[in-house]
């Protein structure tokens, strides 16, 4: 999850896109001994995922923010579950029960890797939920994998990243590159006290009062990464 951060800064922000991916090769269940759901990319990365309900129900998909994972979207996946939806969700590259990479984290290999899942599990006319990175994976999704396989029927970004967020000379109002370097060094410094801090406020709406117990599930969710 740190190297995911240093490297989405450092690369992505700066619109550095994958060299290579065009596109994605069939992929396969994993056969580790736990278990798992988890299919194996193009580049060898094994992702995680969830995939409940009815396989003949329309699907909904989530893609989590950063630090999390995506046990964050399980209240929602429970509600809409309930409602008859077949709901999808997964570990991105470099967070939770994922591979530990340190490479292809920019939003073409995120888009990528939620397209590997879809395929996997040959989800069509889905609705696709992204908060903040997983907004931004998302967008990058849908428009280089969304059609002509019928495979999106809406999106829904939450608090999404912007297509870039370093600034820039051409992105006078993105985030100084700063910001990201102190987040790297705090997290490398004490990871734990950085996912007390950044939660205090205002990031996520975690400044208010009635969300403490969602501060602590945040602070708990980013030190599980």
């Amino acid at each position: 999850m740190l190297i995911a951060l240093g490297a989405l800064a450092a690369g992505e922000a700066v619109g550095e896109s994958a060299p290579y991916l065009n596109g994605i090769v069939r992929s396969t269940t994993s056969e580790r001994k736990d278990h798992m759901p988890l299919i194996t990319t193009k580049d060898n990365t094994q992702i995680f995922y969830k995939d409940w309900g009815s396989k003949d129900a329309q699907p909904i998909v989530f893609h989590h923010g950063w630090p999390l994972s995506a046990d964050d979207w399980d209240a929602q996946m429970l509600f809409f579950l309930a409602k008859g939806y077949r709901v999808v969700a997964h570990d991105r590259r470099g967070h939770g029960r994922s591979s530990q990479v340190d490479t292809g984290h920019d939003m073409d290999h995120y888009a990528s890797d939620a397209s590997a899942v879809v395929e996997h599990l040959n989800l069509k006319n889905a609705i696709h939920i992204g908060h903040s990175t997983g907004g931004g994976e998302v967008v990058r999704y849908v428009a280089k994998y969304g059609e002509p396989h019928g495979r999106v029927a809406k999106a829904v970004l939450l608090a999404s990243v912007p297509p870039l967020m370093v600034k820039t000379e051409k992105n006078p109002g993105g985030t100084p590159i700063e910001v990201f370097d102190g987040f790297r060094k705090r997290l490398a410094e004490n990871r734990a006290q950085f996912f007390l801090d950044l939660p205090s406020g205002p990031f996520y709406g975690f400044n208010r009062p009635a969300r403490r117990c969602r501060r602590e599930s945040f602070g708990i969710g980013g030190v599980r990464q």
